[in-house]
């Protein structure tokens, strides 16, 4: 086993490691916890009980998290036509074009966090695959990232949406915030995150879906929130 830091071990004193905390407990000692210069995220790591291997239980979507992220989203928009790169520079897209682009990440440009493309330049950025795909910014359908509805899509990024997929190992990662935020707002951050994976649990899982959560900030230790008690909280939230 790893020899923890001094300062590592000074944060795991302030929490029982063992223990389940209802959300709004387990938030307010995520950010004692935080102790960089500074702000650092909140992310939260979800255990799911299905099988990515099997092609009808992959977890993959998106959410709009009512707080946003704290963080300013650079967003890439790939088009061919011009009414829709007028209508991406309108809705306040950082980088708009389409075969310039193209060129530029194929020698290694990645100067942006969100990659949107409509249908009809998916032909020559699907041949991006390789580059895009292992850093999650490949454009698809189910994440919303390849429509016609450029503006939408671009004001939900600004706004906070973020998209997720299920890894090999079954866990769900994602940022819900800003260890600056206030309590609620990474509470109803964290809850919204997870009635969108309750609406995406596949039809043909059977099982526990969610088994595990858990909260961190990004220099600290993780802290495991209450299964039960989320899933209260969201039903409630109905």
């Amino acid at each position: 086993m790893a020899k923890r830091g001094k300062r590592y071990r000074a944060l795991i004193e302030k929490f029982d490691l063992t223990k389940e905390y209802p959300v709004d407990e387990a938030v307010k000692i995520v950010k004692q916890l935080a102790s960089a210069k500074f702000d650092e995220t909140v992310d939260a790591a979800i255990k799911l009980g299905v099988d990515p291997r099997k092609a009808d239980q992959m977890v993959r979507g998106s959410v709009v998290l009512p707080h946003g992220t704290g963080r300013k989203v650079k967003i890439l928009v790939l088009t061919p036509d011009p009414e829709k790169e007028k209508e991406a520079k309108e809705a306040g897209a950082d980088y708009v074009g389409f075969a310039d682009y193209i060129e530029q990440i194929k020698k290694g440009w990645l100067d942006f966090d969100a990659v949107i493309a409509t249908p009809d330049a998916m032909r020559e950025v699907a041949r991006l695959g390789r580059i895009l795909g292992p850093r999650g910014l490949m454009p698809s359908p189910k994440t919303g990232t390849v429509t016609n509805n450029v503006a939408q899509v671009i004001n939900e990024l600004k706004k906070g949406r973020i998209e997720f997929r299920v890894d090999r190992t079954g866990n769900i990662h994602a940022p819900i915030g800003k260890v600056s935020f206030p309590e609620e707002h990474l509470a109803e951050n964290l809850l919204a995150l997870i009635r969108e994976l309750q609406h995406l649990r596949p039809q043909s899982f059977r099982g526990t879906y969610i088994r595990s959560i858990y909260i961190s900030p990004t220099m600290g230790p993780s802290v495991k929130v209450s299964v039960t008690d989320a899933l209260r909280r969201v039903s409630e939230m109905s």
